[in-house]
């Protein structure tokens, strides 16, 4: 059995800052302004749009991000509508078999790491939960035996929104009253938009009390 922490990945061409520029001129259509365009956005212009609520505008332009997470929290982010959602499937996935090791991968609760007994009940049944899984795909197949494996199972799911719905979700997921899990890798996400979008998120709030040594790593791929 292997044991992750959760993490979010983005290809490098989603973070683009030509993305406000999208924006801003959506925006500056409605007030014909669009001859005060710049080759760089401005900042506050977007800002003052945020402030107005004429949030209508953030839905010209979208962000994918793959998050590797459990599957509790993937049946968190799905609740929400405005978006698009491919998701790895477990009824097609065979974790018996050489590309995964023939293991499943769980992914670590880190509330548990500091309770030796809370950790091991937990480790010792995510194990017992493997061993009669691939006892199961010997007699029957994997979107069978998939009905036993437990809620920290690896998942990993792409998930699309616009910016506007970014904002949505990063104000209720960052939130301190989301689950811990959630937040330990919306958290870190929220802070690389804000890095890059900033005039758009700059201004939702997050759980700053969240520990940040379990802040769940943001990767840039190619």
């Amino acid at each position: 059995m292997n044991v992750i922490q959760p993490y979010a990945y983005i290809r490098k061409g989603e973070m683009d800052k030509s993305k406000l520029l999208n924006i801003e001129y959506a925006a500056r259509l409605c007030y014909k302004s669009e001859g005060k365009m710049t080759d760089e956005p401005n900042e506050k212009f977007l800002s003052n749009i945020i402030t107005r609520q004429h949030e209508s505008v953030l839905e010209h332009e979208k962000v994918t991000v793959y998050f590797v997470v459990d599957r509790g929290v993937t049946h968190e982010i799905v609740r929400h509508r405005v978006g698009s959602y491919s998701q790895e499937s477990t009824r097609y996935c065979n974790y018996s078999g050489d590309k995964f090791g023939n293991e499943i991968t769980v992914i670590e609760p880190f509330y548990y790491i500091e309770d030796s007994h809370k950790y091991n009940k937990w480790k010792d049944t995510c194990k017992t939960i493997e061993e009669a899984y691939i006892q199961l795909l010997e007699i029957s197949s994997p979107q069978e035996a998939r009905a036993i494996l437990p809620n920290s199972l690896k998942t990993e799911i792409a998930v699309t929104y616009n910016f506007r719905e970014w904002r949505h979700f990063f104000k209720l997921r960052c939130h301190e009253s989301a689950h811990p899990q959630m937040q330990q890798v919306t958290i870190p996400l929220l802070l690389k938009f804000k890095e890059v979008f900033s005039p758009i998120f700059d201004s939702i709030e997050y759980n700053e009390k969240f520990p940040l040594e379990h802040y769940g790593r943001i990767q840039l791929i190619d």
